[in-house]
């Protein structure tokens, strides 16, 4: 699946961590990156894991632009996002590791959705975390 990230997200690089959506579902899809030296919170050898966060939150606001860009609204759209709950299966992430994220919405009302993200290096479970995020500047 090719779809353009930066007509879907207001992030540009070096904070947009996520490269290629690889599926959208009803409820959720996924996406890949390569961990690289140009992502926040490198130490030229390895990033924090707590990006891993970032790139979950990123992965469901691509999917959600997605969706808002084929019923035809604008796609872009600034979200306020919070962690409910984390766990983290390592501290950093080396420099060259492919990830997998997948995102599942397990709870939406107007604005306001939870969703929860998965973050994979292979098959080696990276971190599992509980977002919820209220999108600003919704239409009337």
């Amino acid at each position: 699946m090719i779809i353009d990230i930066e007509s879907l997200i207001p992030h540009r690089e070096p904070i947009k961590v996520i490269t290629e959506i690889i599926e959208i579902t009803d409820d959720g899809g996924s996406s890949t990156a390569v961990v690289n030296q140009d992502w926040p919170l490198c130490d030229g050898q390895a990033v924090n894991s707590i990006v891993l966060i970032e790139a979950i939150a990123q992965t469901s606001a691509s999917v959600e632009g997605y969706k808002r860009k084929v019923s035809g609204k604008d796609p872009i759209k600034g979200w306020l996002v919070g962690i409910k709950s984390a766990e983290f299966n390592t501290d950093k992430v080396a420099l060259d590791t492919r990830i997998t994220v997948l995102v599942k919405n397990l709870n939406a009302f107007e604005s306001y959705a939870v969703i929860e993200g998965v973050v994979k290096a292979g098959e080696d479970l990276l971190l599992t975390a509980v977002l919820q995020a209220v999108r600003l500047n919704d239409e009337a």
